[in-house]
């Protein structure tokens, strides 16, 4: 049986900066600040939650929502719950959908997917779909097991460009498709061992292609439609890059961003694979995503009980910029003269 969390991380505490008094805040912004990234004017902190694990955001920007387990991440307990928040990341209803409340069973929810007007949820061997406006209940979809030996427990459900959604079970190294429009019929897309445990899921969003990232072992896989998989990365026999990766998304421009909650730290793969560390020191960043409507990644912070948004950098065409080098990067003639800054009165 794969264990889900392993123990929280030790980590040295950070100065926290002088506007923040939560070690939530202090960690995040101070990575933040140090490793580049944006901190736009609707960056926000959310705090309250329960063992928060999976952070989305609908394509308009316009709502928010968090899946808490709060309690065991296989328990059915029926005390689950979803948070909604506002565009600015304020928090409208704590408990938004809640296990044990308006006939809902909602045990230990995960993953979390919007298409249209469905918020679609993971929750161990169902996956359900509520109305995200008003938090009732469309949908349960039940899956069979993949093997005899073992249950289903869901950990990650992502949407497709097409309709179709996938959902990961990271304990039976299965992944299915679900068809929506078949009265949500469900196919295994593909079981396999040499998955190590897939956690996160997420639709490139250029190829189609499933990427799911490996718990176990540090992979990242590309899936193809018919459920063949190619390994792009894994950890080397002398290298440990990854440890537990948590949580995989894109931004418009196709860069790849993975969570690692056992080492803390967010990663972005660039389109030609060179990996850069955003951000880093951060107490168990769980299934992250990102709002590509306003490049914003957007982080559960499990063992924090918290979350929070934060800018992305947005280059205007995805692509690095390379200005032509000249003789006066040598010394050799004066270095042009600066244009005036926009707005600025010529005398």
């Amino acid at each position: 049986m794969v264990n889900y969390h392993p123990k929280p991380p030790r980590l040295m505490p950070l100065p926290l900066p002088l506007m923040c008094r939560s070690p939530l805040c202090g960690r995040l912004l101070l990575s933040a600040l140090l490793l580049g990234l944006a901190l736009p004017s609707n960056a926000a902190q959310i705090t309250g939650l329960e063992s928060p694990n999976s952070f989305v955001g609908d394509q308009l920007g316009s709502d928010y929502f968090i899946s808490n387990i709060n309690g065991e991440p296989e328990d059915r307990d029926n005390n689950g719950f979803i948070t909604k928040l506002d565009a600015t990341g304020k928090v409208t209803s704590l408990k938004f959908i809640q296990g044990d409340s308006a006939n809902v069973l909602l045990h230990a929810p995960k993953g979390l997917a919007l298409v249209g007007q469905t918020l679609y949820v993971a929750d161990l061997d169902q996956l359900k779909g509520f109305d995200k406006t008003t938090g009732k209940l469309l949908v349960a979809v039940s899956f069979p097991p993949s093997s005899p030996q073992k249950g289903v427990s869901l950990k990650d459900v992502t949407a497709g460009p097409t309709g179709l959604l996938y959902a990961s079970d990271q304990a039976a190294n299965s992944i299915y498709r679900i068809d929506p429009a078949a009265d949500h019929r469900v196919d295994l897309l593909i079981h396999d061992d040499r998955l190590a445990g897939p956690a996160a899921i997420a639709v490139h969003p250029k190829t189609g292609h499933l990427i799911a990232v490996s718990w176990d072992k540090g992979k990242i896989l590309d899936i193809s439609p018919e459920g063949q998989f190619t390994e792009l990365e894994s950890n080397g026999f002398f290298t440990g890059r990854f440890q537990n990766l948590s949580g995989v998304d894109f931004d418009r421009w196709g860069n790849m961003y993975l969570s690692d909650l056992t080492k803390g730290k967010i990663w972005r793969m660039t389109r030609d694979h060179r990996f850069q560390v955003i951000a880093e020191y951060l107490l168990a960043p769980a299934d992250i995503s990102i709002d590509r409507a306003n490049n914003l990644i957007l982080v559960p912070y499990h063992y924090a009980h918290a979350a929070e948004m934060n800018g992305l950098e947005a280059p205007s065409d995805g692509k690095p910029k390379v200005e032509k080098r000249t003789l006066a990067d040598y010394g050799f003639i004066p270095p042009p003269p600066k244009s005036a800054t926009e707005g600025s009165m010529k005398k």
